[in-house]
């Protein structure tokens, strides 16, 4: 979108239908509410459904924490109505590393400071209406009292929920949300060396919980650009990223940006690091373009391995 006005909405479902075609197993959609200025994702999933068959759905990644439990459960379990069964919800904490991103959590009355109790809580609760409860909930953030939104959703024992997790220091209470609330994690800036010890440690606590561990999910979230000029791969990836986000925060642990088989490859190593799902978003103003290269020139050698 450029001064508020936006491309043409049917354009993100003539590509939904496209991914569809070319065989991908899921299509995600992200998430903002003023910092980054772009469609409300559940909406966006709700047509794509309406227009697509096969593909899981999914937000890649959904800010629980600006959203009322309630609210986003009934919305989340319309859209696996809708598109029978097919909706992930991946979500995060949500970074405020700049003015519009801090702005938006007051635009949205959240304390930004504790928005990662606030998402634990979204998700505990909403996992509970998806099962059918009438719910009663006296937490940090919410207060309910008998409370239930009169349908289930399709899936069963619910709606799948993604956690994000990632390497670093003082990560550790991540690991124990995801594990004790999700159904899998996600990453989107770690290394596949990296991801594969954050996948460890989430299992770890997996398991120390009394859960099966061969039921969580793991996934990663690539930004990558394909075109076999890899320097303009990288200009043009730093231009989006920074039109997007207002700065290159992570910098190289982006990517890869260039040749379609340097992305197969990578995709490969997370797979290798026990990924079972990877997610890949284009860093491109063509976003069709790069569509049809990773149609004919990723997927092919991703069908090989």
């Amino acid at each position: 979108m450029s001064g508020g006005d936006p491309a043409p909405a049917r354009k993100l479902l003539d590509l939904a239908r496209l991914a569809e075609g070319s065989g991908v197993d899921s299509i995600w959609v992200g998430d903002s509410l003023t910092a980054k200025p772009r469609l409300e994702p559940l909406s966006v999933l709700a047509a794509i459904a309406a227009v697509t068959t096969r593909a899981r759905l999914g937000t890649a990644v959904l800010l629980g924490a600006l959203r009322h439990p309630v609210l986003l459960a009934q919305a989340a379990a319309t859209v696996d109505l809708m598109s029978e069964g097919r909706l992930t919800l991946a979500m995060g904490v949500g970074g405020a590393f700049t003015p519009a991103q801090q702005a938006e959590w007051a635009n949205a009355g959240v304390d930004r400071a504790r928005r990662a109790t606030r998402l634990a809580e979204v998700v505990a609760v909403s996992k509970r209406l998806w099962a059918g409860e009438t719910v009663s909930f006296h937490g940090k953030h919410f207060d309910l009292d008998g409370v239930a939104i009169g349908f289930r959703p399709s899936q069963r024992p619910s709606i799948p929920v993604l956690l994000a997790c990632h390497a670093g220091e003082g990560r550790a209470r991540q690991y124990r949300r995801a594990a004790e609330l999700a159904d899998g994690m996600i990453s989107i800036t770690d290394s596949p060396a990296a991801f594969g010890e954050v996948r460890k440690r989430v299992l770890d606590e997996v398991g120390r919980l009394g859960r099966d561990p061969a039921v969580f999910r793991s996934t990663y979230y690539m930004t990558v650009n394909l075109n076999h000029d890899a320097a303009a791969a990288a200009a043009e990836s730093d231009r989006w990223i920074k039109a997007y986000y207002g700065l290159n925060f992570w910098g190289d642990r982006w990517g890869p940006f260039g040749s379609p088989a340097s992305v197969a490859e990578r995709v490969m190593e997370y797979a290798r690091a026990g990924a079972d799902g990877v997610i890949l978003r284009f860093a491109s103003f063509e976003q069709e373009t790069q569509l049809h290269r990773f149609r004919n020139e990723v997927l092919p050698s991703l069908r090989k391995r």
